[in-house]
């Protein structure tokens, strides 16, 4: 197959809604029936979508989601785990994980580390139904990444939703920043699709935080977002989308639509008289 095919098909790969990847590879499937070589072309676009989307995954034997991550990774589809002190295997394209081994990351902010999980155990507690979260020393051991992601999916409702959080922060400057990114699709009658990307900069913390003040910020700004997100699902109701369309139509009577077949469009609908 063409590099051009293998570039589309994997843009649509990584473009997958939350919770659909594997419709969209059984989609891929059926339209590369006669190439089925094709999927194996695909293992760095499903790596990239893993990594991107903090996909989540129970190791053999535990109960707990463990997050799959660029900040995590230890290379050749390696993943390490700070709270089971152990590394991973992951398969992207089973979203499996095998060869569990014990492993414990070298890094001089271990403590700090140990305490961010502690701390972001509880705001998760607080502030989602379920989700999964991280702590992982980055850029040559001068950053810490605080990873957060909650999933939430309705397929028989027609809707699946992601919240993903990605903070960094610096031990040597206490700056804080991040990016907070809620991924939604509903396709029930219809195919809407809600992307944000929120930066968050100039969080303010002391020189010297604890990992409690560190998450408190985070809190903060979520909860704060989170408010921001809700007027503006308000203003759509009552604003943008009722001015896409009238409320009646130019006979002011709502249509019968189980008798939409019967009408003759200029006559009924229109109000005018057939010829």
């Amino acid at each position: 197959m063409s590099t051009s095919k293998i570039s589309t098909l994997s843009s649509f790969v990584e473009g997958a809604p939350p919770g659909e990847l594997d419709d969209v590879i059984a989609d891929i499937k059926a339209l590369t029936v006669n190439d089925p070589a094709i999927l194996k072309s695909l293992d760095p676009a499903l790596a990239k979508y893993n990594e991107e989307q903090f996909s989540t995954v129970k190791l053999p034997g535990g109960s707990q989601e463990v997050i799959v991550s660029s900040h995590n990774s230890l290379g050749e589809g390696r993943f390490y785990d700070v709270e089971s002190s152990s590394s991973f295997v992951f398969d992207h394209a089973k979203g499996k994980a095998s060869d569990v081994q014990s492993y414990v990351h070298e890094t001089r902010h271990l403590d700090l580390v140990k305490s961010l999980l502690k701390s972001l155990a509880a705001h998760v507690r607080e502030h989602f139904p379920s989700a999964a979260f991280g702590a992982y020393p980055i850029e040559n051991d001068s950053s810490v990444a605080i990873v957060i992601v909650a999933n939430k999916y309705s397929p028989g409702n027609f809707w699946n939703g992601r919240w993903r959080s990605l903070y960094i922060f610096s031990p040597s400057n206490a700056s804080l920043t991040g990016t907070i990114k809620v991924d939604v699709h509903y396709y029930e009658d219809g195919n809407v699709r809600l992307i944000t990307n929120k930066p968050v900069s100039g969080l303010s913390v002391s020189s010297t935080p604890s990992a409690l003040e560190i998450i408190k910020q985070i809190s903060t700004t979520e909860k704060k977002y989170q408010e921001e997100l809700n007027r503006a699902f308000g203003n759509l109701s009552e604003g943008a989308f009722k001015g896409l369309r009238r409320q009646l139509p130019v006979t002011r009577q709502k249509i019968e639509w189980e008798k939409i077949s019967s009408y003759r469009l200029g006559q009924d609908i229109g109000g005018g008289r057939s010829r």
